[in-house]
Formats: structure tokens, C-alpha cells, sequence
């Protein structure tokens, strides 16, 4: 740090502030510091400066199958609060949601110098279930963990409700679903969110089509679909099973939405653009990744828990061309 000062011409103390991201620096001073440091090769130590300032300035992130559109779309928006608050991050994407998975990685997470956790839909795991090293901060996206660790997500039941209630008011006598994996807490507040919207109207629910997020699966669901000339309205637990669906109705010569209407939940960016563009229920994963972090930071900030906070965040359902009355 000394040499960086003596070569920019500065004390060490302003190193410091522009090593850390401290505020109140000239931007020329700024910039001549930075030059400084990579000329000589500096990077500030980050076990020395969490002695000093008792941070890291480092976030963990536990996700599962960030393949997953919505998994991986959380886990962006986390990233990038993260570094509005000029934080770091280190993502783990574990194998499987099994409680052991999720608190080894937390465990492995801890051992690398972070000051907080964020744990991306804990799935199976429940609170009971999941072992997190003492002391560290932690927020969830699962409103399972409320009372236990602060908690943020999505109206997930009001969204499915919304969309069932928007095909049931075109008309529809009833509203088939293809329903996310068996593991899913997501999956099965969607079901929920379904079912109550069909036994508010006095309506029967008709047998649940089973998926696993995938397009594949969502096309498998469409097939079945195809084959019951009954089926006029299907809600999707997300839009890639939607749009897997909206392929299978396409072979087999069932219009939409003449014959049948469709609406899927996400909103991605893809939905507008599949034929016809798909009516769907949005969330806004930037919003859930700035409270996620905002709570975290809150717990570091203030150094006490906060296990009885529960942010929802609202849905909107998004109106297209994949929903319309049923045919007379």
C-alpha cells in the first residue's frame, strides 16, 4: 500500500478509501490510484481488511439448477444489487435441494471469507432441516423460513390465482394445469394458487398434469392435452412448459387460442415472441434480488437477526394473444 501511495503521490490512507470503494474521492486521484495499483501489481488483502473493518465485502449464493430460468434470473438479480452495494459474490449451485447439500455448501461457503448467505429456493429443505454455521447472516427466498431467517419472494398463490381467475372470466368452465416437479415449493404454491381459484368458483378440478419445468415436459402435457376435445383452458406453471404445450397443440391441429387458451407464469423474455404471444404472469426477479440483499445487508448493518421478516413481492398478469373466450 505504501509503494501505490508513494507512486500516485497520495497518502495510504486514500489507497485504503479507493481500495474498499469509500466514497469522497476525486475522480482524478481516483483514477490515479487505480493506474498505481495495477502498475505494481497491487491487490488489496482481503483477510487483512475483514480484520480491520470486520467485512469481506463478499456475498455467498446457494442455488439449485441455475439452468432454470427463474433460478438463474433470481440469482442475476442478486448479483447485481450485490454490486450497487459494492459487494462481491460467490455462487454454489448444489446438485440437489436434500437439506445435506444446501448445508454443506453453506458450510463450504462460510470457510471462504463471506459475510452473508443467500439461499436461492430451499426446495425441500426445511427450517428444521437445515444446518447453517452460527452467527451468519442469511436470507431466503422460500417463505417457508419465516420466523427462522428473513424471507423474500414472489405472490406466488395470488399469480396462479390471478391467471385461473382470468381464464375462468373469458368464459372457460374450468382450467386444466401442468404443474411444476413433486420437490418444488414454488411448483406446489402454484397448485394451491390453482385449486383455490377453481374452488372459489364452484368449479372441479381436473386431474393434475405433472412437469419438471422443462419445455420437454410442458410438450408431454400438451399431448395429453390434445387428446381431450373437453380441455379448452390450461394454466402453465411456467413458460417454458407453455411453450412446450404450445408446440404440442400446434401438431396435433388444436388452434390457439380458439380451441384451447394458454397462460404460463414468469414472463420471459421469450414469451412475447412465441406464437401466439403467451399470456402469462410476470414477476420481477430484479425486484426479489434488490430486497433479498437489502435484507441481508440490514442484518450486517444493524448486527441483529430479523427471522420474522416476510417481503412478498406482487405479480402482474401480463395480457396477450394465447388466452380469449372458448369457442360457442
Amino acid at each position: 500500500m505504501g509503494d501505490v501511495a508513494a507512486l500516485a503521490g497520495v497518502s495510504s490512507q486514500t489507497v485504503s478509501r479507493v481500495s474498499t470503494g469509500a466514497e469522497h474521492v476525486r475522480p482524478s486521484t481516483r483514477d490515479r490510484v487505480l493506474d498505481a495499483m495495477r502498475r505494481l501489481g497491487y491487490s488489496p488483502n482481503s483477510a487483512a481488511r475483514a480484520l480491520k473493518y470486520g467485512a469481506f465485502g463478499v456475498i455467498g449464493i446457494i442455488a439449485h439448477q441455475l439452468s432454470r430460468t427463474g433460478e438463474s434470473r433470481t440469482v442475476e438479480a442478486v448479483i447485481e444489487a450485490a454490486q450497487d452495494e459494492g459487494y462481491t459474490t460467490t455462487v454454489v449451485d448444489v446438485v440437489t435441494p436434500m437439506s445435506t447439500d444446501v448445508s454443506e455448501a453453506a458450510a463450504r461457503l462460510s470457510h471462504q471469507s463471506i459475510d452473508g448467505l443467500v439461499i436461492i429456493r430451499a426446495e425441500t429443505v426445511t427450517p428444521a432441516m437445515l444446518s447453517l454455521p452460527p452467527g451468519l447472516p442469511v436470507v431466503v427466498s422460500d417463505s417457508r423460513f419465516v420466523g427462522h431467517h428473513p424471507a423474500v419472494g414472489a405472490d406466488q398463490v395470488n399469480g396462479a390465482r390471478r391467471a385461473v381467475e382470468h381464464l375462468l372470466g373469458l368464459g372457460h368452465r374450468t382450467v386444466h394445469h401442468a404443474a411444476g416437479p413433486v420437490d418444488s415449493g414454488p411448483a406446489q404454491l402454484r397448485i394451491d394458487g390453482w385449486r383455490s381459484a377453481l374452488e372459489g368458483a364452484g368449479r372441479e378440478a381436473p386431474p393434475l398434469l405433472r412437469g419438471d419445468w422443462t419445455a420437454r415436459s410442458g410438450y408431454e402435457a400438451g399431448r395429453s392435452i390434445a387428446g381431450s376435445p373437453e380441455a379448452t383452458a390450461v394454466f402453465c406453471a411456467n413458460d417454458e412448459m407453455a411453450a412446450g404445450l404450445l408446440h404440442a397443440l400446434h401438431e396435433a391441429g388444436r388452434r390457439v387460442p380458439g380451441e384451447v387458451s394458454v397462460v404460463g407464469f414468469d414472463d420471459i423474455p421469450l414469451a412475447e415472441h412465441l406464437w401466439p404471444p403467451l399470456t402469462t404472469v410476470r414477476q420481477d426477479f430484479t425486484e426479489i434480488g434488490t430486497r433479498l440483499v437489502e435484507l441481508l445487508l440490514r442484518q450486517l448493518r444493524e448486527d441483529k437477526p430479523l427471522q420474522d421478516v416476510h417481503e412478498v413481492v406482487p405479480v402482474d398478469l401480463v395480457q396477450r394473444a394465447s388466452a380469449a373466450p372458448p369457442m360457442d
